[in-house]
């Protein structure tokens, strides 16, 4: 008898009552994927959709998370989100050190990347409720090193906040590759906010940051994603982050789109590895006014295509400077 393969029990066929029972005990992704050969255990996954930086069903940011990804292989990791086909799915793994509790890996539909501000607020969002946690400080392994995440229970529910990596500011893009970004992201030289030079920040996940003046512009761009694709590979970014302090809404400081086609992901709703580096490069051209010690915000991104959410950022300054930065959020099954 194949046990690795229950829809081939010897030569047995699976009667519908059969097949029904293992599509309800293994859920319908895994149940698809192992009859396409593309996962060959036979094992329950634990496997959440969640909507990050909201509290609003189908809205936010989706992410898969995976419970229990023990075991899996990096190509049943992938073959996952692929199939779950977010920007980003989570596979929470055991520690294999002393020096953290958990270890996340992230995917996206066509890669690995190092680490995913939404997917990380999703996977503690569901073990906090998965586990009843208290408040408390969670370290995680992720691919840009070991972190704290911040659990902050409040009644019957969450919020996270997570501490982003090392703050990297890259040199203003050089005129030439300026010229085609500004150009494949649908702008023109007078929609492109004069204070903000067009340059690479990461706090981990590097984004190109480009500020334009007007709220309405940023909602009427239809981007070249060829374009931008090949563009990732001359500056080795993926990511464009475009944004504007021009919002109407005092209690939300900036709105923004992120595209990134590079890693498949043409649009991403709600980006938490750019409002991080966003905060930082606030802080750094002297774009807003902080009382020297520590810079807080909401960013909204999404509302364009339907999904908009909310991005909480902490900065935290060094004379004057951003040394480091925090997001967080709500979010919801």
């Amino acid at each position: 008898m194949d046990m690795t393969n229950p829809m081939n029990q010897g030569n047995k066929i699976l009667t519908n009552e059969e097949y029904k029972e293992l599509w309800t005990r293994l859920g319908p992704i895994q149940v698809k994927m192992i009859e396409e050969g593309r996962i060959g255990s036979l094992r329950t996954l634990k496997v959440y959709q969640v909507d990050s930086f909201t509290t609003e069903k189908f809205k936010g940011n989706p992410a898969g998370v995976v419970l229990n990804a023990d075991g899996l292989s990096d190509q049943e990791m992938q073959h996952i989100a692929r199939e779950l086909n977010n920007s980003e799915t989570a596979f929470i793994i055991s520690p294999d050190g002393n020096d953290h509790e958990i270890k996340i890996r992230f995917f996206t539909p066509k890669t690995e990347v190092p680490v995913c501000g939404h997917a990380t607020i999703a996977a503690h969002y569901i073990r906090a409720i998965e586990y009843k946690l208290n408040s408390s400080t969670v370290f995680q392994k992720i691919g840009i090193g070991i972190l704290p995440v911040e659990i902050i229970k409040e009644r019957t529910d969450y919020s996270i906040v997570m501490t982003q990596g090392r703050i990297e500011f890259y040199p203003p893009i050089d005129p030439e590759e300026r010229a085609k970004i500004v150009h494949a992201l649908d702008l023109k030289e007078d929609d492109i906010d004069q204070r903000c030079p067009i340059q690479i920040v990461s706090t981990g996940h590097s984004k190109v940051m480009v500020g334009i003046n007007k709220y309405s512009k940023l909602n009427d761009l239809s981007p070249d994603l060829l374009a931008l694709t090949k563009i990732s590979k001359t500056i080795n970014c993926n990511g464009f982050f475009v944004f504007t302090t021009d919002s109407e809404q005092k209690e939300i400081l900036t709105h923004g789109r992120m595209f990134a086609p590079a890693i498949g992901v043409n649009e991403d709703p709600v980006t938490g590895n750019a409002h991080g580096p966003l905060g930082a490069y606030l802080i750094k051209h002297s774009l807003v006014k902080h009382n020297g010690s520590v810079f807080t915000f909401k960013g909204e991104q999404g509302y364009a295509i339907g999904r908009s959410g909310l991005v909480n950022v902490i900065v935290n300054l060094d004379e004057g400077e951003p040394r480091q930065v925090k997001i967080g959020g709500r979010a919801v099954v």
